[in-house]
C-alpha cells in the first residue's frame, strides 16, 4: 500500500489550502488513500507538506547586532516636563471639523514646547523618540527642532527604520560623521569621493570655522564641478560673506552658468564695498537724478527725482548679473533699471541727493510715472542689504492709508521690510497699523514678528480683537489671527483677556450667537496662555 507521504509528495501547499477551504466533501483531497477519511488523509499531507518545506530553510548566518548609540550627555528633562511632552504627543487634531470649544490646541503648542526644551539644552527622554520622530515625519515644519532635541540618537534610529529617513536627509551629509580640521587628509578624500550632501554638509562645517579653508578647498575643484553642484556650493558662500570672498566672486561672474553667474552677483552686491557694488552704484546713479525745477511734469518748481532708464543692456551689465530679457509684460529699459538699482549700495543715494536722509528721499515725488519701479527696487535692495534705515523710510508711518506705504506696493513687500527692523520696532510698527487699520490686514505682518509679542503689539491684538467683537461679527473671521495670538501673545495677557471670557448680551445688529461664540474663543486663549506658562516653568532646570 502506497504510504501517505509518497502520495502526498509533489503537492502543493496551495493546492492542500484549496481543498480545506472547499471542505474534503466537495473536493477529495489530493493523494488521499483508499480507506482511510478524507479529513485525517487532509491533515497527514499538510502534516507532511510542513515538515518538507521546513526543512527546505538553508540557514543563515545571524545578522550582527547594531552598534549601541552614543550616549546623551545633555541633561535629561525634569519630570513634569516629560510628562507634558507625552501629553503633547498624544494628542491628535481632530478631524470631524465644527468648533474647538474652550481646550487648547496642544500639537499647536508642541513647536513652543521643543523652542523652550532646546534653549535649555535638554537630551530628549529616549522611550519618546518613536512619537517625535512620527510627529516630525507628519509635519515638517517640526522636523528642525525635533531632530535637535532628539540628537544623535534619532540619526541611530531612522537607519533601522524605513519610515525615519527623513531625519538622515535633514542631517549634514546624510547623518555621516564628517572630519575635523584636525583630520585634513580625512577632508581631502571625503571632498575628492563623498557624495554630494556630505560635500556640501563638509564645506558648511569648514566654512563656519574658517571661511578662508573653505574658499581654497572650493577653489581646488571648481573648475570641474557641475553646474548645479556650482550653485550649491555657491550658496554655502552666504554664511559669513565678507570682503574676503569678493575675488572669488568676481572670477564667478565669468562662469558658463547663468545661474552661477546670477547668484555671484546678488553676493557681491550685497558687499556695499565690492567693485560689482562700485559700478552698479555708478550704472544706477547715472540714471536717477533730482530735478530742482519740479521734474517735467509737477510744474511746482519743488524738487523732484527725473529718472532715465537704460537704452541697452551692454555686455558688462549681463557679466554684473543684469538678465537682458524682460519678463512677459514688463518693458524692458524699467526692467533693467529695476536691477540697477536693486543691485546698488543704498549708502549712494544720499550723495547722489546731496546729503538727503532716506525719508527724505523717499518723499520726494518722481517724474514720469517711474515712481513704482523706483520705489520697488529700493525695497528689494533694503530687503537684500538688511538696511534698516531704508526699510523703515520705505515702509512709511503705520497710519498711512495706502496698503502699500510709500515702497512698498503689497503687504508682503512691507512684511520683508520690517523683517530688517530691530524687534521692539517692529512690533512697535505693527501694533501701530492694527490700532489704524484693525487685524484684517495684519496677519501677514504679525507673522514676522518675534515671539512673544513685545507688549505694545499684544495690547494692540487684544484691543483689536476685542474691537471685532464688539462689532457683532462671528470670531471665524479672525481665527488666524486667533491662531497666532494663542502662540505668541505674551502669557502674562491672560489677566488682561479674563473679562472677555464672560458672555455679553448680544446687541441688536449682531450676528445670532456671536458673543457666546467670542467667548468660548476668549477662554481657549486664555486657558492656551495660563498653559503655556506652566510649561515653561516645567521646563525651568531644578533650582533656577
Amino acid at each position: 500500500m502506497t504510504s501517505t507521504s509518497e502520495a502526498s509528495a509533489g503537492l502543493s501547499w496551495e493546492e492542500l489550502v484549496t481543498t480545506a477551504l472547499l471542505g474534503t466533501d466537495r473536493r477529495t483531497p489530493p493523494g488521499a488513500v483508499p480507506g482511510r477519511e478524507a479529513p485525517v488523509a487532509l491533515l497527514d499531507a499538510a502534516a507532511v507538506e510542513t515538515v518538507r518545506r521546513r526543512a527546505g530553510i538553508r540557514p543563515v548566518r545571524a545578522a550582527a547586532r547594531p552598534q549601541p548609540a552614543a550616549p546623551d550627555r545633555r541633561p535629561p528633562l525634569p519630570p513634569a516636563a516629560t510628562r507634558r511632552l507625552t501629553t503633547l504627543l498624544a494628542d491628535r487634531p481632530g478631524t470631524g471639523g465644527g468648533r474647538r470649544g474652550t481646550a487648547p490646541d496642544l500639537m499647536e503648542l508642541l513647536p513652543q514646547w521643543l523652542a523652550l526644551a532646546n534653549a535649555h539644552g535638554y537630551a530628549a527622554p529616549p522611550e519618546a523618540l518613536p512619537a517625535l520622530l512620527d510627529a516630525a515625519r507628519g509635519r515638517t515644519d517640526l522636523r528642525p527642532a525635533v531632530l535637535a532635541f532628539a540628537g544623535a540618537r534619532a540619526l541611530w534610529l531612522a537607519r533601522l527604520n524605513t519610515d525615519w529617513r527623513f531625519a538622515l536627509r535633514a542631517a549634514p551629509g546624510g547623518g555621516a560623521s564628517l572630519p575635523g580640521p584636525d583630520e585634513p587628509e580625512g577632508v581631502r578624500r571625503l571632498w575628492r569621493e563623498g557624495l554630494f550632501a556630505e560635500r556640501v554638509a563638509l564645506l558648511t562645517a569648514i566654512r563656519a570655522g574658517d571661511a578662508a579653508a573653505a574658499r581654497e578647498l572650493l577653489s581646488s575643484t571648481w573648475p570641474t564641478e557641475r553646474a548645479e553642484d556650482r550653485l550649491m556650493f555657491l550658496d554655502t558662500l552666504r554664511t559669513g560673506l565678507a570682503a574676503a570672498d569678493e575675488p572669488f566672486l568676481e572670477a564667478a561672474l565669468t562662469d558658463r552658468s547663468r545661474n552661477v553667474r546670477a547668484t555671484a552677483a546678488e553676493l557681491l552686491s550685497a558687499l556695499p564695498d565690492s567693485a560689482l557694488a562700485r559700478r552698479m552704484a555708478k550704472r544706477a546713479t547715472a540714471c536717477v537724478a533730482v530735478d530742482h525745477m519740479g521734474g517735467t511734469s509737477s510744474g511746482t518748481g519743488a524738487p523732484a527725482i527725473v529718472v532715465e532708464a537704460p537704452h541697452e543692456c551692454d555686455p558688462g551689465m549681463e557679466r554684473d548679473g543684469v538678465l537682458p530679457k524682460a519678463p512677459a509684460g514688463r518693458g524692458e529699459r524699467s526692467w533693467w533699471l529695476g536691477q540697477l538699482v536693486e543691485a546698488a549700495p543704498l549708502g549712494a543715494w544720499s550723495g547722489r541727493f546731496g546729503g538727503r536722509t532716506p525719508e527724505e528721499i523717499v518723499a520726494l515725488p518722481v517724474a514720469d510715472d517711474w515712481q513704482s519701479e523706483l520705489h520697488g527696487a529700493w525695497c528689494r535692495a533694503a530687503v537684500r542689504q538688511r538696511d534698516p534705515g531704508w526699510s523703515r523710510a520705505l515702509l512709511g508711518a503705520p497710519s498711512t492709508p495706502e496698503a502699500g506705504g510709500p515702497g512698498a506696493a503689497s503687504l508682503a513687500e512691507r512684511a520683508k521690510l520690517l523683517a530688517t527692523l530691530e524687534g521692539g520696532k517692529r512690533a512697535e510698527w505693527v501694533a501701530g497699523f492694527i490700532a489704524t487699520h484693525g487685524l484684517s490686514e495684519a496677519f501677514q505682518l504679525l507673522g514676522v514678528c518675534a515671539v512673544p509679542w513685545a507688549p505694545p503689539l499684544g495690547r494692540a491684538v487684544v484691543d483689536a480683537l476685542d474691537i471685532a467683537r464688539d462689532a457683532g461679527s462671528y470670531p471665524w473671521s479672525f481665527s488666524g489671527v486667533m491662531g497666532l495670538a494663542e502662540r505668541c501673545l505674551d502669557p502674562g495677557e491672560a489677566v488682561r483677556l479674563q473679562p472677555l471670557t464672560a458672555t455679553p448680551e448680544d446687541a441688536e445688529d449682531a450676528a445670532p450667537g456671536a458673543g457666546g461664540y467670542w467667548a468660548e474663543a476668549f477662554q481657549r486663549l486664555a486657558t492656551t496662555l495660563r498653559l503655556r506658562a506652566t510649561m515653561r516653568a516645567e521646563l525651568e532646570p531644578p533650582g533656577a
